[in-house]
């Protein structure tokens, strides 16, 4: 583990999965852990993995236990791709029979493919033949993943629709081969709603689904919570000691959610700029705010990086949001100022920075 910058869920908590192998209790056929286990595993403890609605991944285990397949959509940035690598590492040990999704994904990346230098010298065969995450999923009765899968063009998605009616893979290249899926395969997608228009699914294929929508964190301490060790970790992998500055923390998580929903804390309208401020954003902001302080002493005010950051993240989408960025300055920071919140004076302070 101390050699991956990001280690998968079944190596980083290998011990507690082992831990919670050994409950008792009914398991679905080629489950590691129970389902109430698995719903333990990945909400339970004093620093929850995902952070969100229990009855959601409850859901979520049910639809993977009645043998469904599971779509999760959101916005970007909802952890949909984490709780799916966390229910894969939970139900089978392991979350990397993985496709990525995009334009460029090819029909064998979800079906088989060949070794070609085989193919050429001895024709098709069992041995030339190359499993997708997919097949090697059937095979071994464990828990394949497609990202993005609406990102993959519609032709490419469809050949997923007799995996997952049948519970058969064809190989007409081997004559009557068919590969068959053992008991415990199941299969999670996510989507993004804003790429809803990318790839449509075909109907046939989403009625092999069930949808389960992953929404933003809705307690602002559970966000706040979330963002700070999500920093304190991104300190320490760093080799840093400095401490994380929670006000920093909490002013940037305040910003992001008042702009994400389109009214500030108090009730008072916030123009919603196009792009989507996830926590997940917020992470890796706060992250680099905390590491600036830790390797650049004049970087120590953490508050005075706030605004650039903020421009950056709003800007990416539509350079328009820079101004949707200043009107909020002009009205929530500006009227918390006024009322005498240090944080926000000091913010107040700084809207020269936001100026084209």
């Amino acid at each position: 583990m101390s050699e991956m910058q990001v280690p998968p869920p079944e190596v980083l908590y290998a011990d507690e999965l082992a831990r919670l192998a050994t409950e008792p209790g009914p398991r679905p056929p080629g489950w590691r852990l129970t389902p109430s286990a698995v719903v333990k595993f990945v909400c339970g403890g004093p620093r929850p993995k995902f952070v969100g609605d229990v009855s959601l991944v409850e859901r979520c285990v049910i639809t993977l236990a009645g043998e469904r397949a599971l779509l999760l959509v959101g916005e970007p940035g909802t952890a949909k791709s984490m709780l799916s690598e966390l229910l894969a590492a939970a139900i089978c040990g392991t979350s990397e029979l993985a496709v990525q999704g995009s334009a460029g994904t090819t029909e064998d990346q979800l079906r088989y493919g060949w070794n070609y230098a085989q193919l050429l010298a001895k024709g098709p065969s069992a041995d030339a033949l190359v499993p997708s995450p997919v097949m090697a999923a059937m095979q071994q009765g464990r828990v394949a993943r497609v990202e993005e899968i609406t990102r993959c063009l519609p032709e490419v998605q469809d050949a997923l629709v007799s995996v997952l009616s049948e519970r058969r893979l064809a190989v007409p290249e081997l004559g009557d081969h068919t590969v068959h899926a053992v008991p415990g395969f199941c299969l999670i997608a996510t989507a993004n709603l804003r790429d809803r228009g990318v790839s449509e699914m075909s109907a046939a294929l989403k009625r092999r689904f069930n949808f389960e929508h992953v929404p933003p964190i809705a307690d602002p301490a559970a966000e706040i919570a979330l963002v700070t060790e999500r920093t304190r970790r991104a300190v320490r992998d760093a080799g840093a000691t400095t401490p994380v500055d929670e006000v920093v923390v909490e002013t940037l998580v305040t910003a992001f959610r008042d702009l994400r929903s389109g009214v500030s804390q108090e009730g008072w309208a916030v123009e919603r700029p196009s792009t989507v401020l996830s926590t997940a954003e917020a992470v890796a902001i706060s992250g680099s705010i905390a590491l600036s302080a830790a390797f650049f002493p004049h970087a120590a005010d953490g508050i005075r990086q706030i605004p650039g950051h903020l421009l950056g993240a709003v800007r990416k989408d539509d350079a328009d949001d820079g101004a949707r960025l200043l009107s909020y300055w002009d009205t929530v920071i500006r009227r918390r100022a006024e009322a005498g919140q240090h944080t926000w004076r000091q913010l107040w302070a700084l809207r020269d920075q936001l100026e084209p």
